[in-house]
């Protein structure tokens, strides 16, 4: 039901957990192969991939970092792809391969030598919906190759239907899952490793071996659940009607973008975001002291959506079964709210391009 190459899973209680075990298990396979100096991990900033002390300084939301700190060393952060804001130093080459080439040159300022993985989700969730262009990923997958980086994907959010399917055409070396495997109901998640990691786990000599566990690994009443929500993701065609109902979504939040105050809207499945701006020509946010974000939430709610705002850019994942109409509703709510909000804040925070 994965990438195709990935056929052996470990199971944990959730995302962060499965974030350790990847990262453990990056350092494992190149300590395995005689390379015990690589041992860092590579991930983005406004990336989430959990809140234990090592998926922590993977994550690259400041905000989760101060009254925890100092971080787990050996954590490096590089620019998002971010299509709205990502500052392209070389117009001859796509967004995409810009965004990339900041992966090798962290690699290469690094040294190749002490990177033991990169990390991403394929749509970036809890840091506002990023998604990638489409060369993106295919040139991160040749960049880790070259270098000999392993490639984690973190699918925790976009796993199990939410983006409809997969859209870069790419395997990870490792992939990490949970929330949508059980629909939320029960914890459960774990990683699914590629044969050829498989394979070195497997074959680790007497006192080498991968030793990592969790109390509730494979918790029998969590996989039985899982199970039955896998059944009916196919059954009701859940993963064809994300795709259906997220196209849906996105080509009715793109109606909203001649509107004052939305900067930009993006997508893939359902998951979507409106990043709403107090100049569109510039890009630049309202103050924070405007607490836009809040102001959006309430509006929202009052019209009957409650969803998160964060760093004001309103992200939207509905469930995989919303109907047309309640699609529709959305788009109007987020169309209302951001009205109201540009209407009665813009005029004290300043202009709206």
């Amino acid at each position: 039901m994965v990438y195709p190459s990935i056929n052996t899973f470990f199971f944990t209680s959730g995302g962060a957990e499965a974030s350790e075990t990847s990262f453990k298990t990056a350092r494992f396979y190149w300590k395995a192969h005689g390379k015990p100096e690589k041992v860092k991990i590579i991930s983005r900033h406004r990336a989430y991939h959990g809140l234990t002390l090592a998926a922590m300084s993977a994550t690259g939301l400041p905000a989760f970092w101060p009254m925890f700190e100092p971080r787990v060393p050996g954590f490096v952060h590089i620019d998002a792809p971010d299509p709205y804001r990502f500052a392209n130093p070389t117009p001859t080459s796509s967004l995409g391969i810009a965004a990339a080439d900041r992966l090798e040159a962290a690699i290469l300022r690094e040294g190749p030598e002490t990177v033991a993985a990169f990390i991403a989700e394929p749509i970036q969730g809890a840091g506002g919906v990023i998604v990638p262009p489409r060369d993106y990923f295919a040139c991160v997958r040749e960049i880790c190759t070259r270098h000999e980086v392993l490639f984690i994907a973190d699918d925790v959010i976009t796993g199990f239907g939410r983006t409809g399917l997969d859209h870069y055409g790419v395997e990870p070396d490792i992939m990490q899952f949970a929330k949508g495997i059980t629909s939320g109901y029960v914890p459960l998640g774990g990683v699914g490793l590629s044969d050829a990691v498989r394979d070195v786990v497997g074959g680790a000599p007497a006192g080498q071996q991968w030793r990592h566990a969790f109390t509730y690994s494979g918790h029998p009443t969590c996989c039985a659940v899982a199970l039955q929500n896998l059944d009916i993701l196919e059954r009701e065609r859940l993963v064809e009607r994300s795709a259906s109902a997220g196209a849906r979504l996105l080509a009715g939040l793109r109606s909203l973008e001649p509107m004052n105050g939305v900067g930009h809207v993006r997508g893939q499945g359902l998951m979507a975001a409106v990043e709403v701006v107090a100049d569109k020509e510039t890009k630049q946010l309202f103050p924070a002291q405007a607490g836009v974000a809040q102001i959006l939430t309430d509006a929202m709610l009052e019209r009957g959506l409650y969803t998160r705002v964060a760093m004001d850019r309103i992200c939207l994942a509905p469930p995989l079964v919303t109907t047309d109409a309640q699609i529709d509703r959305i788009v109007e709510v987020v169309r209302a709210s951001v009205a109201a909000v540009v209407r009665n804040v813009a005029p004290t925070a300043g202009a709206v391009g």
